[in-house]
């Protein structure tokens, strides 16, 4: 088998899947939301065969499980000194979080109010772990969570 990394997957209607994908979906669904207690109980209330769905259950996602990003949104007050943005992103990067905007206010009395949205499917931290860490930053005044999508 392939390495999962290197694969390639494609976006498909759920019209086109043959029989035994669209039941094997309905099976994952009926495990996850406990309808069933198992996989022999799912295959049977969806009428497939066990083999069948051991054949597709790693291959056939629903569309909203694969495009689930998390996201964090984070609002941040910084004193306005040369070089707090460029350490502010690097305490990012470090956290394997990816950017996906930024928003900096024009500095008024010394301070500026930023606003990062970032992809932390790949955070290395927990949550509170990256927020403490940039709370420390000796120019970050406040760092707060505004929102955090699929957290």
């Amino acid at each position: 088998m392939k390495n999962v990394a290197n694969q390639r997957y494609y976006l498909v209607r759920e019209d086109v899947l043959t029989d035994a994908m669209q039941k094997t979906l309905e099976a994952k669904q009926l495990l996850q939301n406990g309808t069933v207690a198992s996989i022999w109980d799912a295959v049977k209330e969806v009428d497939l065969s066990r083999s069948a769905f051991y054949k597709y259950r790693d291959a056939v996602f629903p569309f909203h499980s694969i495009v689930q990003e998390r996201i964090l949104t984070i609002f941040i007050q910084l004193q306005d000194r040369k070089g707090t943005l460029a350490k502010l992103l690097e305490t990012v990067s470090e956290a394997h979080c990816n950017v996906l905007t930024i928003h900096q206010t024009i500095p008024i009395q010394g301070r500026a109010n930023v606003t990062l949205s970032l992809d932390v499917t790949s955070m290395s931290y927990e949550l509170d772990d990256l927020v403490r860490s940039l709370k420390q930053l000796e120019f970050i005044e406040s760092a707060e969570v505004i929102s955090s999508g699929a957290l």
